[in-house]
């Protein structure tokens, strides 16, 4: 698996934008209520972001700490994928945000303030989950073997 790299993070951020300000501007065409994000969202997503973190951390102090322990393989993969995940998933939601954000600031006439309280707080909570996430994927990767760096990196 390679670590995820900046632009599947921007592009599914900028999807989520999209996607986030056409959604408003169609329940606004139909007559329907902004789509909003529940108060609770940007809770769950730190708690999701807090939990990866602890699902890391352990396989980073058995390949990074003092004393070096071995890993569960799958273990240690699993985890990256999940954090990769989560990653993914809080860049999409981040864009979500920042579309509602876009639509609400950009009106002639602004919607309350609880409205768009809400969408900053799904975005900062999504960008949270995003941040902890490339860290938790960073955690789970192995640091290079000493051997290889005095060999050049090839070994025979």
């Amino acid at each position: 698996m390679k670590r995820t790299r900046a632009t599947p993070v921007i592009a599914l951020t900028m999807l989520g934008l999209v996607v986030g300000f056409l959604v408003e501007i169609t329940s606004a065409a139909t007559g329907a209520a902004m789509v909003l994000p529940p108060a609770t969202l940007p809770v769950a997503l730190v708690g999701i972001a807090i939990a990866v973190v602890a699902l890391a951390w352990p396989i980073r102090q058995a390949t990074r700490g003092k004393v070096r322990r071995h890993v569960n393989p799958f273990l240690a993969m699993r985890v990256a994928v999940l954090a990769k995940a989560s990653a993914l998933s809080g860049a999409l939601m981040l864009g979500f945000g920042l579309g509602i954000v876009l639509y609400a600031l950009t009106r002639s006439v602004m919607p309350a303030a609880t409205s768009v309280w809400s969408a900053l707080g799904m975005a900062l909570g999504a960008a949270i989950l995003l941040t902890l996430c490339l860290v938790s994927e960073h955690f789970c990767t192995l640091p290079p073997d000493d051997e290889d760096d005095e060999q050049g990196g090839i070994r025979a």
